[in-house]
This record gives structure tokens, C-alpha cells and sequence, in this order.
């Protein structure tokens, strides 16, 4: 394989893979480390590569390999660091899922007292979305064998390097060719906080609401402990559990009590607790109510799968002429794309945000020819098509009531192939049943890639919703600097400038969350007019389940982009695209977060 001349240009790149004991930076650590410092040609120039000693239980064996035998003589992260961030100093780094990478690091950093020195870093997940090359899922392995980059030892942080170093080579190459820019992101702009939270136990019994002092306690209510406690807060949070009661970490308007030592507490916990009319308690009135605590009621349990009534079989559909195809649009008015991009869907096509290598056809609208990509359409001999063309190719000649303008050309035969993964694509209101087997799966959302200095602030979000609606709590809600749920079901995803997303695993998620809501705020006075059509994809691991495009956008600041929900034990998927003209704050509190301020 001859690697690509050089690098792109303005950043020195350090590619950087780490093995790890856990999925969360805050309690599980780093177990290996291979950092390969990048010439502009490619090569390596200086590299650490290195076991990492954790001193606790290193996890998944069974993935990585990396046993406490072969761990016990490794040294500490500590012992490295030096060495390691002297490595990084001045460089952007580069790595699969660059969030996670980068989150460990900077967590072990904090351990040892010291500063990650990174200020940018760029995710290769993002990038292969951003160029929609033709694979079923954007694994490492996946884009390995689609470059023809060997493998030896997956979950090997050293191997796991040098294949991502020929993968990055290529992929920004590529990049460059279609002048798409870089999904490079600062480090430091928005620094993700992992507070030490009691961990959530899914409760078995339904909220019967506030503490009634006459009644006591019931199996079911939620509690929410603040400020120091005479047992170890883990352990008396344990002993609630063990109870029957949903210790939570935030109060919300489900809240049934606070428990409080501090009668003169001015805490956040205990000011909304006093305003919402929730009682609070001492933790002596609270172990004494616990030696009497009232049977609870069970939730309703779903269905399970192998039983529940089969859905009337739907009659074949035809393929749509055009499935398969990706067209890009440029030019026209913001209601002339709008209206394009929903006769192509109705073709059977995708709209494409971005001149990606999965662009088939280009659609030139009114202007569209001073568009600055249109050279590269020329250099890759994509077909122009014309709003004419469209038209034609949605309604066939002999059609009730159909005029054809005499000018309007007959559809020309398109060569360039169309991907051979292509998934169905839904109308924006359409509802789907996600496969049974989907146990995990992430809604991404990406949007046309702009400069760095031109960069649109936009922020994926999520809301894990009860029965009516609602969170239960404040962290139900997940955002920038709350990016995972309390028990790492949810959490935000996919590390890119232009591409977001999040991931759910549907199997863990707890029986009271009945919804997953994945919406998007967009800042500095910009509305999603301005920011263009966004690609959705909901992915399991290894293939898109459904794509849409959501482009209705004028003057909205907020969006509902899908909703992940549950009906008579089905998981089902709605494309929403609904949006809002007030801003993240007033979303959240339209789902029942409270909001300072």
C-alpha cells in the first residue's frame, strides 16, 4: 500500500489509542497506551507505547486481553505522565471515538495532579461519517479492510495506532480531494464534568409521590440526599435501596423526600425541595421511618418479545427508482432546496449535506454554478441533474393530469454506482419498529461542515422520558457537560464539529424510562434555517437501521430530531424534525428540568 504525500497541513498530529478497564473515565482506568507522534509525510517520529498498572480489577479480559498477570509488573500512569504529555504538548490528537480516548487521559492526568497539555484533537469516527465512504458501519476494523490497512491484534492499543495512522492518512487525503474540512474540535472550550453520583439502582416499584409523616414511607418513593451524612453516603444510599426506595441524585418534581442533617442548609437540593413543597428529613428520622417501610406497587412488566401479538405482514414495496442514490443540492432558495430535497426522498434517494465520496448526482438549482465545490462535482464527473429531471422521474410520462414543459430533458441514465448500504429512509412524522435485536443503537446527526472559524455552535441532546412524559429527574436530562446517564445507559457520542450523536442501550435501560428524546440547540444567535438540511441515522453496531433528513428549519433554535420509544413492549423509532423558536433552557423545562436562573 503506498501511503498518502503528506499530511493536511496547520496541526501536528499525534494518533493515540488507549485499553481500558470500563467505559467511564470516572471510575475505571487506563490499561495501555500507544501515542505515535506523526511527520508531515505520515511516519512515525517519536512514539510511547506502554501497560498500564491500574491497581484495581481491569474489566473485560475477555476483549483486551490484558490480565493482572500480565499488568502486575507495568508501571503506573503516574510513572509515564511526563513522558506522555511531553509527547502530546503542541500536538492535535487523533484517535477512534476521540472523546473516550481523550476523557481517559485527561481523567488520569487530574489523578497524577497534572494538566492534559492537548488543545485540539480530531475524531476518525466523525471523519469517515463526515466522507460517507461506502461501508455498513465505521468500525476501525471495518475501515481497515475498506483501505486495505492490515490488522493483527485488535484491542491492542500498539497495533490499534499503526492501523489508525494508515487510516487517518487515508481518510484526510480523501477529505481534502473533496475540500470537506477537518472535524477538529478544542479540547478545553467545553470541559465535560463527571461528579462523584450515587450510582442509579432501577427501583421495581411505582412513585406513590410525597412523604405523608402520618403514613411513612412506601416501597417506590424517591429520595434525594444532601450534604454529609453520618454513614458513608454510598452505604446509606445501599440500605434505601435495599428498602425498596429509589435513591436518586437531583430533586425533581417526583422527588417524595430530601434527607438533610443540615437544618440551616441553603443547598441547591434543599432550596427546590422547600419550593416544590417536598419534605425534607434528617437522616435519624429517616432510619427510624426505614423499620417500617409499607409494601410498594410492582410496575407494569412489558410483554416479552416471544409473546407478543405479530404485526399484520405489510405487502411488498416496490424499490423506489432511485434507491441507493446520494444527491447533493446546490443552489436555489432556502424553499426551492427544501422542496427538491422531499421529491428526492420521495425518489427513493438521500440528500446529502456534504460533497462526500457517497455523493452519486448533484443537482444544480438557480446559481447553483457559482457554487465554490463545483469544480471538485466536475474533478469526480458527477452527473448534473435538474429540478426538470427530478420532476420527470417523479411522475412518469402518462400520468392523470401531468404537463410536461417542452424544454424539460428525458432522465438520463446515471453510471456511477450507488451504495450498496443503504438503509430505508423515513419522511419526517413516520414511525418504524426497530428490530429486536437492536439492544444498542445510536441516532447520529450530522450537518454540513463548515471552517473552524465558521462553525455553527449546535448541541446534541437527549431527554430519557417517563410515562407522562417527563424526567424524572434533573439527570435525566443529558447535555455537553452532562454527557452520560447516571447508569451509562445514554450518553452523548460521536466527537465531531459537524457530526453528534447518541447512544442508547436499549436492553439496560431502566422500566421507568419509556422514552428516549435525542433534540439539538443551536447558539450565538444562529437558527436552524441558517444551518441547512441534517442527516440522521439510527446505527446498531454494525449497520444503519433507518436514515432521514430533516431541512424544514427557518427561524428555530431548538429541534426535535427522534424519538426512541416504547409501545406494547416495542421499541419503536419517530423521525421528528420539529422545531422550537425559544432556546435549550426553555426545552428543558418544557420536560420537566429545572433550570436555574
Amino acid at each position: 500500500m503506498t501511503r498518502p504525500v503528506r499530511l493536511p497541513a496547520g496541526h501536528r498530529w499525534v494518533v493515540v489509542d488507549v485499553e481500558t478497564s470500563g467505559l467511564r473515565s470516572s471510575t475505571h482506568r487506563v490499561l495501555s497506551v500507544a501515542a505515535l507522534a506523526l511527520r508531515q509525510d505520515g511516519s512515525v517520529e517519536r512514539e510511547l507505547v506502554t501497560l498500564l498498572n491500574p491497581g484495581c480489577d481491569p474489566g473485560p479480559v475477555h476483549i483486551h486481553n490484558l490480565t493482572p498477570q500480565r499488568l502486575a509488573g507495568a508501571p503506573r500512569f503516574e510513572d509515564v505522565a511526563k513522558d506522555l504529555l511531553e509527547l502530546l504538548d503542541g500536538r492535535t490528537l487523533v484517535a477512534h471515538n476521540a472523546s473516550f480516548d481523550y476523557g481517559f487521559l485527561d481523567a488520569e492526568a487530574r489523578r497524577a495532579g497534572l494538566t492534559m497539555p492537548t488543545q485540539h484533537r480530531l475524531c476518525t469516527l466523525a471523519l469517515s461519517r463526515r466522507l460517507e465512504i461506502d461501508v455498513p458501519n465505521h468500525k476501525l476494523s471495518t475501515l481497515a479492510a475498506h483501505w486495505k490497512v492490515r490488522q493483527n491484534r485488535a484491542h491492542d492499543a500498539y497495533d490499534d495506532a499503526l492501523v489508525l495512522t494508515e487510516v487517518f492518512a487515508h481518510s484526510a487525503s480523501l477529505a481534502e480531494s473533496l475540500r470537506l474540512p477537518l472535524p477538529v474540535v478544542g479540547c478545553t472550550d467545553r470541559r465535560a464534568e463527571y461528579p462523584d453520583r450515587i450510582p442509579r439502582v432501577d427501583c421495581p416499584w411505582r412513585n406513590p409521590g410525597r412523604l405523608d409523616l402520618g403514613t411513612g414511607l412506601v416501597q417506590g418513593m424517591k429520595l434525594v440526599i444532601s450534604g454529609s451524612t453520618d454513614a458513608s453516603r454510598l452505604a446509606l444510599a445501599a440500605r434505601l435501596t435495599d428498602a425498596g426506595l429509589d435513591v436518586m441524585n437531583s430533586v425533581s418534581r417526583q422527588t417524595s423526600v430530601v434527607v438533610c442533617n443540615d437544618p440551616h442548609s441553603s443547598s441547591t437540593k434543599v432550596r427546590r425541595a422547600v419550593a416544590e413543597g417536598i419534605p425534607v428529613l434528617t437522616e435519624q428520622q429517616l432510619v427510624a421511618m426505614l423499620l417500617d417501610v409499607t409494601p410498594g406497587e410492582p410496575k407494569a412488566v412489558a410483554a416479552p418479545a416471544e409473546i407478543r401479538q405479530p404485526r399484520p405482514a405489510k405487502a411488498a414495496v416496490h424499490q423506489k427508482p432511485w434507491h441507493g442514490r446520494r444527491v447533493l443540492i446546490v443552489g436555489g432558495s432556502h424553499s426551492d432546496s427544501v422542496l427538491m430535497r422531499s421529491r428526492i426522498v420521495q425518489l427513493g434517494a438521500k440528500p446529502s449535506v456534504n460533497l462526500s465520496a457517497g455523493v452519486t448526482d448533484v443537482l444544480l438549482l438557480d446559481g447553483g454554478e457559482l457554487d465554490p465545490r463545483m469544480d471538485r462535482v466536475s474533478a469526480r464527473q458527477l452527473p448534473l441533474l435538474t429540478a426538470a429531471e427530478v420532476n420527470s422521474a417523479l411522475e412518469p410520462a402518462g400520468s392523470p393530469g401531468r404537463v410536461m414543459p417542452a424544454e424539460s430533458p428525458a432522465p438520463r441514465e446515471v453510471t456511477r454506482p450507488p451504495s450498496q448500504w443503504v438503509a430505508p429512509l423515513l419522511a419526517r412524522g413516520e414511525v418504524i419498529d426497530l428490530p429486536s435485536e437492536a439492544t444498542s443503537l445510536t441516532v447520529n446527526a450530522s450537518w454540513r461542515a463548515h471552517t473552524e472559524d465558521d462553525a455553527f455552535e449546535v448541541d446534541v441532546i437527549a431527554f430519557l422520558l417517563g410515562e407522562d412524559g417527563r424526567v424524572g429527574c434533573d439527570e435525566d436530562f443529558l447535555f455537553y457537560n452532562a454527557p452520560t446517564s447516571v447508569d451509562g445507559t445514554v450518553e452523548l457520542s460521536c466527537d465531531g464539529s459537524s457530526e453528534q450523536g447518541v447512544r442508547i442501550e436499549l436492553a439496560a435501560l431502566p422500566s421507568d424510562c419509556h422514552c428516549v428524546s435525542v433534540s439539538a440547540a443551536i447558539g450565538g444567535g444562529r437558527t436552524f434555517g441558517e444551518l441547512g438540511p441534517i442527516s440522521v441515522t439510527v446505527d446498531a453496531p454494525d449497520h444503519t437501521i433507518a436514515s432521514f433528513v430533516l431541512d424544514a428549519g427557518t427561524t428555530e433554535r431548538t429541534m426535535h430530531f427522534a424519538e426512541i420509544y416504547r409501545r406494547a413492549g416495542q421499541w419503536r423509532l419517530r423521525a421528528v424534525g420539529q422545531g422550537y423558536d425559544y432556546d435549550l433552557a426553555t426545552l428543558a423545562t418544557e420536560y420537566g428540568v429545572m433550570v436555574d436562573g
